[in-house]
């Protein structure tokens, strides 16, 4: 197992070093700790004028915040524990970097995480978020209600476009650039829901909205659009996103998942292609990854019986 440890926590990059370690058995199932220091003692060898002190440093991984590849989007630093096992933590060939600030034990992250969480849900417990569409502020229960800007109508998750329903030509085609769109109305917050309010449209939406009232057709006729591709036959990414939903999969979680085999293709196509090219390629490869789920998933049922 190899591992690259880079130090990069300081203004001047002429103090910058990478190392790559290949790992003793024993390490692995060891504590993180043992990296650092070693590390740190790399370093200091190399560097007498920066010398670096282990109990004031820690490691950490860089994660993705979009589903997509490190350096394809907004990224943050998570931190390793001290005494987290390695193999639980760090992959073969995954890039480590050691940071200023005391590292913390497991049970401390822990500790941490746990207080974040009553913190969070003593804020939801006390608030209300904002029913307009966009805003994504909270506020006290009864008020005060604070100015915010917002949507008119709904979002449209349509294949891998998303957009809102008022703005049509300002798409997006990953969840976190879809966020970014600025509303388009002002107003004050309101904790009132509208009745009956779709909160997101999707392809069949957009095709009955071009069709307009259209007369009701017969069975017979339904049938014949569907087969021949009509507007009766949904693309078949916004159906499994509606069989998701049906299923309990958070929309999020989905487009998150959406988001990052897309930048996969795009990154791995090696060239410029078409939308219709790149909803192909991510209908095929979401396609291979849910076969091998349920293989997996059909392995482990015949080893349990």
């Amino acid at each position: 197992m190899k591992v690259l440890i880079h130090y990069e926590d300081n203004e001047d990059n002429s103090l910058y070093k990478s190392l790559k370690i290949t790992l003793p058995k024993s390490w692995k199932t060891g504590p993180s700790q043992k990296l650092l220091d070693q590390f740190i003692e790399t370093y200091n060898a190399a560097f007498d004028g920066n010398q670096l002190t282990a109990s004031e440093m820690h490691l950490s991984l860089r994660k993705t915040l979009d589903g997509g590849s490190v350096g394809g989007g907004k990224s943050e630093m998570v931190d390793i524990p001290s005494d987290g096992v390695v193999v639980n933590y760090i992959g073969d060939y995954a890039d480590v970097y050691v940071q200023h600030g005391a590292s913390t034990s497991l049970a401390e992250q822990q500790a941490k995480e746990e207080e974040e969480k009553r913190e969070s849900k003593k804020l939801l417990q006390n608030s209300s978020a904002c029913t307009h569409f966009g805003c994504k502020k909270r506020f006290p229960k009864g008020g005060p209600y604070p100015a915010c800007t917002f949507h008119e109508a709904p979002p449209v998750f349509h294949e891998t476009a998303k957009f809102w329903s008022c703005c049509p030509n300002k798409k997006a085609y990953d969840w976190e650039t879809f966020q970014e769109i600025a509303g388009c109305q002002t107003g004050t917050c309101t904790d009132v829901k509208e009745p009956e309010q779709k909160l997101f449209l999707g392809g069949t939406d957009l095709r009955e909205k071009i069709a307009g009232e259209a007369p009701l057709k017969s069975i017979d006729d339904f049938n014949k659009s569907k087969a021949a591709g009509g507007a009766d036959a949904a693309p078949v990414l916004d159906r499994f996103q509606s069989v998701c939903l049906e299923l309990g999969i958070e929309l999020e979680l989905y487009q998150q998942v959406l988001n990052g085999i897309q930048s996969g293709v795009v990154k791995n196509s090696g060239e410029s292609l078409t939308e219709p090219e790149v909803i192909e390629a991510v209908k095929t490869e979401l396609g291979k990854k849910l076969k091998d789920t349920m293989k997996g998933i059909a392995a482990e049922q015949l080893r349990i019986t």
